[in-house]
């Protein structure tokens, strides 16, 4: 069993691990059930509630905004591909029976369109009560962002760390609101690179993926620290191993004996459905409210890897960030 769990954890995360599974004497659908982790039992509504969700035109994010639709909630879905994402909201409309579907252009990889889409919500919009950073890219080339960040710290962490704060104010106003960060177990191999925060000396796509995720972890930390008494609530999270467009990046660059290996635990891999649970679970569960600052998987409460919990690098990497998208500090905006 501790070998499957190696699996479930780590298998596509790492793909240098290799994992051997026995599966004498166990039924296949009831480890494929076990293995799909945990599920969002709440059956809180959202009515007259507003959520925004970044990256729901795919993956985890659309199921997400099907899942809180249907619970009544007011969805924005701020994409970056227009197209996809108003083909993504007609499909949320339809399994959800809720026609209040919002798409919002954003751009992660640019801070002149996250500036303009958070004026945007904060002129449109009177209330905020769940921000789900839920967009991402996974194992990229050496890319750069619009601003000239790593593509993966500058979407990953600096656009959502961006985002949050200029919708802080909305937040506030709609208290108690969550602000959830869709993480990964990718942030136990994570480290801070203060010294080369860009990875422009060695680049290496896990080392840079990982390094963005354990940035989640942190952001999540440090912000609940500074939103006590204010009635905003963070969450960070992994959503598991899922069979989604996340890994397009990747999955290319696998020698074809490692996908050899890979293909027959394929069938064990999360669909978007069952990887949405956890996000559902931090936005929603009523027992959450008390709870800021953690990490959670499979619809617990989770430890996060030791470098998770260090209190003066989550500080060191606010103080960076709040200088890499140019916040003023003394007044808290951007």
């Amino acid at each position: 069993m501790e070998a499957i769990t190696a699996t479930r954890s780590f298998l596509l995360e790492y793909p240098k691990t290799i994992v051997v599974v026995t599966l004498t004497g166990v039924s296949l659908f009831g480890l494929k059930k076990w293995m799909a982790g945990g599920v969002c039992r709440s059956k809180a509504r959202l009515d007259g509630k507003t959520v925004l969700i970044t990256g729901a035109n795919t993956g985890i994010g659309k199921e997400t905004a099907v899942d809180l639709a249907r619970r009544g909630a007011k969805v924005i879905l701020a994409c970056r591909d227009m197209g996809r994402a108003n083909n993504a909201a007609e499909e949320v409309k339809k399994k959800s029976g809720n026609n209040n579907v919002v798409v919002k252009k954003l751009d992660l990889a640019s801070l002149q369109s996250v500036r303009l889409f958070a004026k945007d919500i904060s002129a449109s919009e009177k209330r905020l009560d769940v921000l789900i950073n839920n967009a991402g890219v996974m194992c990229c080339p050496q890319w750069k962002t619009e601003d000239g960040f790593d593509m993966q710290f500058g979407v990953n962490h600096l656009g959502h760390f961006l985002l949050t704060n200029c919708l802080l104010d909305l937040l506030k106003q709609s208290a108690p609101s969550r602000i959830v960060n869709v993480s990964s177990l990718a942030h136990e191999r994570g480290q801070i690179n203060f010294d080369d925060i860009n990875q422009e000396k060695n680049y290496n796509p896990w080392r840079s993926y990982s390094q963005s995720k354990l940035a989640n972890v942190l952001f999540t930390r440090e912000l609940s620290k500074r939103l006590q008494g204010t009635g905003v609530t963070t969450y960070s999270l992994h959503p598991g191993v899922i069979r989604t467009e996340l890994g397009r990046h990747f999955w290319p660059t696998i020698p074809l004996w490692k996908k050899v290996l890979y293909k027959p635990f394929s069938v064990f891999i999360k669909n978007p459905t069952e990887g949405a649970q956890t996000t559902i679970y931090c936005a929603v569960e009523k027992s959450l409210e008390n709870e800021s600052g953690l990490y959670y998987s499979d619809c617990a409460r989770k430890a996060t890897a030791p470098q998770g919990r260090d209190d003066e690098v989550a500080k060191k990497l606010w103080d960076l960030s709040a200088s890499m998208v140019a916040m003023r500090q003394h007044r808290g905006s951007f």
